[in-house]
């Protein structure tokens, strides 16, 4: 059943999907479009009552397809319109993602992953780092990432993903991984802390009295192109510069240093605490924006530690990353497994113990 917050900065317990949800609406989600796909479901069934009662935009679209372009158009006005989805749906949207880009679109996506390849299944996953971060649709274009670890965060990175897309006028997306979206956790619903951005000077709202605007991704000059991408290389680079965050715990000793994402970073941390009691110096470190990646903090680490494991519920995605942060300087290794459930502790508990060894 869906809960509402009615009383901010009182501690519910709630399911990932529904604090979301739940965060968009106190963020100022004007528009939801969306169409059902587990394991997300929730988020379009919240919205379904919810929007309406506050007298805001819902629509359950025809398909995936339709529910990225109505929220292209509605961005268009420079109100907040989001949808949401997962894994194979989300890459019906690609296209729609690149136009976004180009039109320099805040449009908020929340992909809550599920098995695959194909249609997969609602099995625990981690494998839509890549699609997430490198995108399937057509260009040089980027969109920010960022991938929560707990359901706090659910709600904290939900505000977050709204106003950094705002504030950068690009596609933002909130990447979840299935069992963060399924489990219930306390959470704190605070107010929505960011500054309201102006769009005034871009959004579509008819010319009367003004010159007209024009959004539109078709350009048929290579000059005009060329000064597009650099405007928005520009942009990636301030978010490089500005936004970055992500989470430490005991590295600053550490010899080697645990890397993962999402939920993934709760049993690394555990594990971390075991070893830790075991005399062993070992760190934990978890990206929290997938884009722009911690480039310039995991090169520092690679400065002091003895070595790397990236643990991911893939087969190895977010670790060509931090190969690339580290450019040789250390070893890497990696654990994982494609699907099915998190990697227990104690298999990461055990492979730090093998790299000691080693």
């Amino acid at each position: 059943m869906a809960t509402t917050i009615e009383k901010p900065n009182k501690k519910v317990l709630i399911k990932g999907n529904y604090a979301i949800a739940n965060a968009a609406i106190i963020a100022g989600c004007d528009c939801y479009f969306g169409y059902p796909i587990t394991p997300q479901s929730e988020i379009g069934e919240f919205m379904s009552g919810k929007m309406q009662e506050l007298g805001r935009a819902y629509v359950s679209a025809e398909s995936e397809l339709g529910a990225i372009n109505m929220t292209i158009g509605a961005c268009s006005t420079g109100v907040k319109a989001m949808t949401s989805s997962s894994s194979c749906a989300i890459s019906l949207m690609q296209e729609g993602l690149s136009y976004a880009a180009c039109d320099e679109l805040p449009v908020v996506v929340v992909s809550v992953m599920r098995g695959g390849p194909g249609l997969g299944n609602v099995y625990t996953s981690q494998g839509d780092y890549e699609q997430a971060v490198i995108g399937g649709g057509n260009g040089d274009y980027r969109i920010i990432v960022l991938a929560p670890g707990t359901v706090q965060e659910c709600v904290d990175l939900t505000y977050k993903t709204f106003y950094l897309a705002h504030k950068y006028r690009m596609p933002a997306m909130l990447l979840a991984d299935g069992l963060l979206g399924q489990m219930m956790e306390p959470a704190v619903f605070p107010d929505y802390p960011y500054s309201e951005i102006d769009n005034s000077e871009w959004m579509l709202t008819g010319a009367k009295n003004r010159h007209r605007r024009v959004i539109r991704s078709y350009g048929p000059l290579a000059e005009d192109r060329c000064e597009l991408l650099y405007k928005l290389q520009e942009k990636y680079s301030k978010l490089e510069e500005n936004e970055v965050m992500y989470d430490e715990y005991m590295t600053e000793d550490a010899e080697i240093v645990v890397m993962s994402f999402g939920s993934m970073g709760r049993n690394v941390k555990s594990a971390v605490k075991a070893c830790r009691e075991k005399g062993l110096k070992v760190g934990a470190f978890r990206p929290i924006t997938l884009f722009p990646f911690p480039n310039k903090r995991i090169k520092e680490i690679s400065e002091s530690a003895k070595k790397i494991l990236v643990t991911e519920i893939n087969m190895g995605q977010m670790l060509r990353d931090v190969r690339l942060a580290v450019n040789g300087k250390i070893p890497v290794e990696f654990l994982g497994k494609p699907v099915g459930s998190m990697i227990d502790v104690e298999d990461v508990i055990t492979k730090i113990e093998n790299m000691i060894e080693d």
